[in-house]
């Protein structure tokens, strides 16, 4: 069939005899109009499936079936009641003591630190530090279940306080019972609090270190919210364990006065220290200046890099755009001789696949070979979703097979990638296909996974198949995390789901969820998509009052709230701010801000950014090159929408199916024919799949041309391929038979279209009012606003301006007004300024 329909040449094949008409006139009031199916009526938000998959969302993660990820210490209350209840990950087993034992890491550990320095543990790991009395409290405390430690541990008060609490914390967690000695600890802690005394150093070094060890970063913040860390003299190891938990939690303003503080103690920063004092900047952003100086102050005492340094370095370019930086960087450290590791080069990977810039990840992928540098999951990985940001899904998803023929397994990070490229295409069901696949190749998908499918269904609301993914989520034994509801959160932005989300944001906090950063920026994007924006401006003052700093996400957040409403001077205002305050807007910031100003209507400021693009100042990404063309597209500004699709091409961006659709739709409507033939055939040759968007605005195209033949020929070709047409096909059709006068033709359309379930819009119905007033045939017309309103489609103004239009065409200018003034005969719904309206109208072209 496309063969017919796609030719290669601008072919307009018209039957050498058009069917002939019915010779016995149909009215339009005997189209048979179907019932409205109940399901096919709006539904309300408490009506949708999202209460029942709110239902399963609380029911994972309900402590009992959290169990797998989390275990929730609970002790009975007692006089510490002050203190919060601990949450500690049960499946923490990754050592952050660990050495890496080659010499070129394929990942690095952010603390890595020596164990020989361990007090008071011999060789052999005994116990012999320990004393008597103290040994047998060890074993008592073993013996007690943890519910009852608390009761026990008040109990026994007078003992503890007589036994050296460094070395009881000590044996309890050599002995494997770290949790013990955190509860343990969590009690003299509560003591001292009444007693106004103060721990020991070694006591506050040694908890700092296991938690650390753990990776336990939200319990040792908390913890630091019941003691005064500040006030303690730690060791340098106990410090930066400190600084990690910081930047680990999004608690960079804290970290930084920290290592202010250490260091004006006399300690002298390690290596580990200063990673992880760069990964804080990074993280925090527009920070590139403090970066370079940490880098100076790291030479200047004689710390030679490691393969954390760079990678860290190299990953805050990513984070920022700072695409030549980290050239420059990376070009800077190969002339000092220093030989890249495969995590440095995954680094830099990441920054250029972050940017869609896939020539430049498959020129460093070379580098890495022939430097024989070991290529590892994450280095494909990374090749995976450069090739997916710059629109090239096929080939990032053929990356996997790539990786089973080298001997490197697919991880769930790799799947995860094509998935959720997948979804951002719209291409929904291939996404769902590689997740069975992945699970089919016995890669078992991880929380991110679970939540890429989530959010890509949740887009489309499709809530049916999410409750089947949180089953699936149930029987792997995956429990949700705040991302999970974050997803969920994202899913309620719809207008008039407001009150939903509050409703989400209680359950989530319910469940032991305290919102971060992310969760807020998710709760300013969903309230503004609700179109409330006074809830999304709360939120914002929220974020900033609990202590979270906005970062450039959050401003793409407010951006987004205020695109769906097209307020380009208040979004032109946020980009000011954002700037002033050291962000650098993202690819995602321009592409908003292109988004406002198409649905403003503002060409200029398009313009402004295109120029922007072309003179180098804005990075041309596939998105934001993608975002140009959809942008003049809304404001029918042909030009430019020529000029960014030979910009997206240029740069070897591929063009996915709603750019083609779009050009070869202003093609159409342009009547520019051979153009549009032209598109036609690059959708051929670039491998991609026509759709119903596709078909549409070929018969479109047909249509405007006068071939409303072989409009309807494109018609059925779909039908007999078995493909649905929708409203739009079926009315394309009739509008190109009314346009000819052909009114016959177009009520045998209306009739096929009503005997497949389609009921007619207001759209139809004014094409067959125009069609009729064209001819002047307005006893028709008179039947056409009758079927309207029997069938509960009101006629707009436009309707009746269509028929005043007609009447004065006709110079019937009595009748015009005879008409106007029964308007509220036909339908008293109609408004009386719409009224006025038309009369103006008879009486202008009656003066004309």
């Amino acid at each position: 069939m496309e063969g017919s329909i796609l030719p290669n040449k601008p072919v307009y094949p018209v039957p050498t005899k058009s069917p002939t008409q019915s010779s016995k006139p149909v009215k339009f009031s005997s189209v048979t109009v179907p019932v409205p199916k109940s399901h096919s009526q709006p539904q309300s938000p408490n009506s949708l499936p999202l209460d029942s998959l709110l239902q399963h969302l609380l029911h994972l993660s309900s402590p009992q079936n959290a169990t797998h990820n989390h275990k929730t210490i609970n002790p009975p209350k007692t006089n510490h009641s002050r203190l919060p209840s601990l949450q500690i990950s049960s499946g923490s087993t990754h050592k952050l003591h660990q050495q890496v034992h080659s010499e070129k890491p394929t990942s690095v550990s952010v603390l890595k630190f020596d164990n020989n320095g361990d007090e008071g543990q011999s060789r052999d790991g005994s116990l012999e530090f320990l004393s008597r009395k103290g040994m047998v409290m060890l074993n008592s405390i073993k013996e007690q279940p943890f519910n009852a430690l608390n009761d026990f541990f008040d109990s026994v008060k007078i003992e503890l306080l007589q036994i050296d609490t460094f070395s009881l914390l000590k044996a309890l967690d050599l002995s494997g019972d770290w949790e013990r000695a955190l509860l343990l600890f969590q009690w003299v802690v509560s003591g001292i609090g009444s007693d106004n005394s103060k721990l020991d150093n070694q006591v506050v070094e040694l908890m700092v270190r296991i938690l650390g060890r753990e990776s336990q970063y939200a319990i040792a913040l908390k913890l630091f919210d019941l003691i005064p860390i500040e006030e303690y003299l730690l060791d340098v190891r106990a410090y930066t364990t400190i600084l990690h938990a910081y930047s680990r939690t999004g608690k960079y303003k804290k970290a930084i006065s920290m290592f202010e503080k250490m260091k004006e103690t006399g300690l002298s920063p390690t290596l580990v220290t200063y990673n992880v004092m760069l990964d804080v900047y990074g993280k925090m952003g527009r920070s590139w200046n403090k970066i370079l100086g940490l880098l100076d102050e790291m030479r200047s005492k004689g710390l030679e890099f490691d393969e954390f340094t760079c990678s860290t370095v190299i990953s805050a370019c990513g984070r920022e755009g700072l695409l030549n930086e980290a050239k420059e960087f990376f070009a800077g450290l190969k002339s000092q001789g220093y030989v890249s590791g495969t995590v440095t080069y995954n680094a830099l990977l990441q920054v250029f696949g972050k940017a869609g810039v896939y020539l430049e990840a498959l020129s460093i992928l070379k580098e890495m070979e022939d430097n024989n540098c070991p290529v590892d999951s994450v280095t494909y990985n990374e090749l995976v979703a450069a090739y997916v940001r710059a629109g090239f899904y096929e080939e990032g998803a053929a990356v996997i097979e790539t990786m089973t023929k080298k001997g490197v397994m697919p991880n769930a990070v790799t799947y995860t990638t094509v998935i959720n490229a997948y979804g951002k295409a719209g291409k929904e069901d291939k996404a769902l296909s590689l997740f069975n696949r992945m699970k089919e190749s016995g890669c078992v998908p991880n929380i991110c996974t679970y939540n890429a499918v989530l959010g890509m269904l949740g887009k489309k609301s499709r809530s049916e198949e999410m409750i089947k993914i949180l089953l699936d989520m149930k029987e792997s034994g995956c429990s949700p995390n705040r991302i999970t509801w974050n997803t969920m959160l994202a899913m309620c932005g719809n207008k008039g789901m407001h009150k939903y989300v509050n409703r989400v944001f209680r359950e989530m906090k319910s469940c032991g969820f305290e919102p971060d950063r992310d969760t807020f920026n998710t709760l300013i994007s969903a309230y503004g998509r609700c179109g409330s924006e006074i809830d999304a401006t709360k939120m914002y003052k929220e974020m900033i009052r609990v202590g979270f700093t906005p970062c450039v996400t959050t401003y793409n957040a407010l951006l987004n709230a205020l695109a769906r409403r097209g307020d380009w001077k208040a979004a032109e205002a946020v980009i000011v701010d954002m700037k002033n305050k050291g962000f650098r807007p993202s690819e995602t910031s321009y592409s908003l801000m292109l988004q406002c100003y198409a649905r403003g209507g503002n060409v200029k400021g398009i313009e402004k950014i295109e120029k922007e693009i072309n003179d180098g100042h804005i990075y041309p990404s596939w998105m934001l090159l993608r975002t140009l063309v959809l942008a003049n597209f809304r404001c029918r500004a042909l030009e430019g929408m020529e000029r960014a699709f030979k910009e997206l091409q240029k740069n070897g961006y591929k063009a996915d199916l709603v750019l083609c659709n779009s050009m070869l739709s202003i093609f159409s409507k342009n009547n520019m024919y051979e153009r549009a033939h032209e598109m036609l055939h690059f959708i051929q040759e670039s491998g991609l799949t026509p759709d119903l968007v596709t078909y549409n605005s070929l018969m479109d195209m047909y249509a405007r041309a006068g071939e409303c033949w072989k409009a309807e020929e494109i018609l059925k070709g779909l039908q007999k391929s078995g493909r649905k047409p929708d409203i739009v096909s079926y009315n394309t059709v009739i509008k190109g038979f009314c346009r000819k006068g052909l009114m016959q033709e177009a009520i045998r359309i209306l009739s096929e279209m009503t005997s497949t379930g389609i009921q007619p819009c207001i759209f139809t119905y004014n094409t067959f009012v125009a069609g009729y007033a064209a001819r002047g045939m307005f006893t028709e017309i008179d039947d056409v606003i009758g079927h309207m309103i029997q069938h509960n489609c009101r006629p707009n103004e436009l309707t009746y301006k269509i028929v005043v239009d007609g009447y004065c065409k006709a110079r019937r200018y009595k009748e015009a007004v005879d008409f106007v003034s029964k308007i509220k005969e036909i339908d008293d719904s109609f408004g009386d300024q719409s009224i006025e309206r038309l009369s103006f109208r008879v009486r202008e072209n009656l003066e004309s």
